[in-house]
Formats: C-alpha cells, structure tokens, sequence
C-alpha cells in the first residue's frame, strides 16, 4: 500500500513538471481569465496528495464534490414539494372515504359495523395526522454551538464544533444532528433524538391505516373494477339494432328505406358519469393504499428492528463495520446503546409506567424523549425500566 502511494505521488509529480515545461513559454501570453483557472486547478491537482494519509477514498470525494452538493440542494428544495404531495395524497383518501363511502356504508351496514368504522377510522387519522406534524415541526435537535464541558467523542470536520456520541453531520440541513437516524424528504427533516419517536408512530400508524382501507375495500375494488369493465364494453357497442328486413341488416340500406322493417333503439346505458367516478375512485384508493401499505410497512419494519437492536439506520452501518472488524482479531463487538429489546422500546416510546402504553403509545403525546440526546449513561435506570 505504501509503494502504491509513493508511486501514485511521483506520477502527479512527473505530470505537473511536464505540464509546467509546455505551458511556461505561453503562459505569459494568457489573460487573466485562463491563468486563474489554471493556478487553482494545480493546486486542486496538488491537493490530492499532500501527506502519507491520501487514499482513495479521498480522491473520489473530492472529485464526486459537486454531485453531492448538487444532490443535497436538490434534496432540500425538493422536500417541500414531497411534504406537500403526501399532504394531497392523504387529502384525496379521505375525500373518497367522506364522500363516497361514508354514505354507503351507513345506508348498508350494520350499527355495530358503523360504530367500528367510525371510531377506528377517526382514531387512526387523528394519530397520522398529529405525529406527520409533529415529526415536520420538531427539531432533531443539535449539539451545543457554544463551548461547554459536553462528553464528545470526535469534532465535526464541516461545523468544527465537538460532537457528542451517536451524533452525525447531515449535509443536507448543513448542520450536526442529535442521534441522527437520516434525512427524510417525505418530512423535509431530519429524523433524530426529538423526532424519532414521532416519524416511527407515523410511519406506524399511516402503515396500519393503508391495511385498513386495502382489507375492507377490496370487495368494492373488485366490484367498481367489474364495473368499469362493463362501462367499456357499452362504449363500444352500437347504440340501434335491426331486428328485420335484410338490406338495413347488413348495412346496406338506412333504417326506414324497407317497407315493413321495424328498428329497435337501445336506451341510454343506465351508468352516469356519476357512478363512472364513483367506481373510478374506488380503485384509485385501493392501488394507492395496497402500494403505500407494503412500501412503508417494509420501512416500518426496518425500523422496528433497528428500534430493538437500540440502533440507528446510520449506527447499523457503523456497527456492522466494527463487528467484522472485531471478528478479524477473536473479540465480539458489544453495542453500547443496547439495553435489551423490551427497555429499548421503553426508552424509545419514552414508557416510564404500565399506563404510559396507552397514553404515550396509543394516544397523541407530545412528551420529551428520555435523556437529553447528548449523554447516553443509562445504567441507573436499567433496574427501573425492567421493574415497568
């Protein structure tokens, strides 16, 4: 690796020399606008290799720079853009379901049947709606700006302030984020220790709702998808019928021209334009529900999983690294975070009693995550939170 580097050096070397000797008799001659480009591009160029510690991976940042500025700045335009399209979807399910199958369901269905419906649908929308605000609106949270005696284990190399464990640099929002999980566009923030708890219930809830219009709409779908089926065989068939006389049968002549033929006109199809978007959006609702329900209920797993393990998506990455790397040299990594699968929900959900479940779980809360984001010293509580 060392001879590999040495040669890599002496290669950009011998370039720039040889560069040098066929630009030094022109250069004079240049303007000012060709001279400058050249004088920083030798330096970019010199840049690459000026200690023992370059590597590749240096040079391929340094050269897919501009791709992940453009990246990140497209991100964070586009995000308002994905906030808003989850805004209409979500708006257009719920039109079909007040406009459409509300008035269905309390003509055909039973009282018992209603009463579910009602409540469970009205409960579900009320938790996707609270915790899609609250994960937009919440900070992450960040690390301090100012000096303070905090517990830091590296220092950002972007805002050059001390970075507290589980703590990570989103280029996007150009700032350090408290146990950054990631940047999500469908919220135009990041997801960290103030919001966690907020975009997992969401993605919870929005997933459990999906599976609710998907299950008790499909009977519907397969009926309004008959029915479309049927609206297009009436738009193909002829709207008049012969019934005698052989020239107007075949086409020949027009109706009327035969004596004693008799015409036979077919009413108007008995589907309005009406019913033709009624059954229209019922199939609009149940491909986009069935979709989104197995998109975001394979994230939502994901994260469930993480959730267990007392990970992040960014710290799975990490940890996987420092696994194989541990189990190159006969040791087993130990995550830190990692206080069990039942107190790492608690922790998370922020369950301190029994009635925590339903009131902080089950029901709009907007409670604190537990600990500050900065420290993460659990070990006097462990005893606590197995006792719950």
């Amino acid at each position: 690796m060392q001879n590999g580097m040495q040669l890599f050096s002496s290669t950009m070397r011998l370039l720039l020399r040889w560069l040098r000797l066929c630009f030094r008799r022109g250069h004079k001659r240049l303007p000012r606008c060709v001279r400058e480009p050249w004088s920083y591009s030798r330096l970019l160029l010199k840049s690459l290799y000026f200690n023992s510690l370059t590597n590749s991976d240096v040079v391929m940042d340094a050269l897919f720079e501009p791709v992940f500025w453009l990246v990140d700045h497209l991100t964070r335009w586009f995000g308002v853009v994905f906030v808003c399209l989850v805004v209409i979807l979500t708006s257009s399910i719920l039109i079909i379901a007040y406009f459409c199958l509300l008035p269905m369901v309390l003509d055909t269905y039973s009282t018992a049947w209603i009463i579910w419906h009602l409540c469970y649908g009205h409960w579900n929308l009320v938790m996707i709606v609270f915790h899609y605000y609250k994960a937009t609106r919440t900070s992450p949270g960040h690390p301090p700006q100012i000096k303070c005696d905090i517990p830091a284990v590296s220092v950002c190399k972007k805002c050059i302030i001390p970075k507290p464990a589980r703590t990570h640099h989103c280029s996007i929002c150009n700032s350090c984020i408290l146990k950054m999980d990631h940047h999500c566009p469908w919220l135009n923030n990041c997801v960290g220790h103030f919001n966690h708890r907020y975009f997992f219930s969401f993605c919870l809830f929005m997933t459990l709702g999906c599976i609710y219009c998907s299950i008790s709409g499909r009977n519907l779908f397969l009926d309004a998808y008959r029915a479309i089926e049927r609206f297009k065989s009436l738009d193909v068939e002829p709207q008049g019928v012969p019934v005698t006389g052989v020239g107007w049968l075949i086409g020949l002549l027009p109706p009327g021209s035969a004596p004693g033929q008799s015409y036979y006109q077919t009413p108007a199809p008995p589907f309005t334009f009406r019913d033709k978007m009624f059954h229209k959006s019922i199939i609009y609702m149940w491909v986009l529900t069935s979709t989104v329900a197995l998109a975001l209920g394979g994230l939502t797993l994901w994260h469930a999983m993480l959730i267990s393990r007392g990970e992040t998506s960014i710290e799975r990455h990490i940890n996987s690294k420092e696994t194989r790397r541990m189990q190159k040299k006969g040791k087993v990594f130990r995550n830190p975070f990692n206080y069990g699968r039942l107190n790492n929900w608690k922790v998370f959900f922020g369950v301190e009693k029994r009635s925590h479940w339903l009131t902080r779980v089950l029901l709009p809360s907007s409670h604190p995550p537990y600990g500050d984001g900065i420290t993460w010293d659990f070990t006097l509580h462990r005893k606590d939170l197995m006792a719950v």
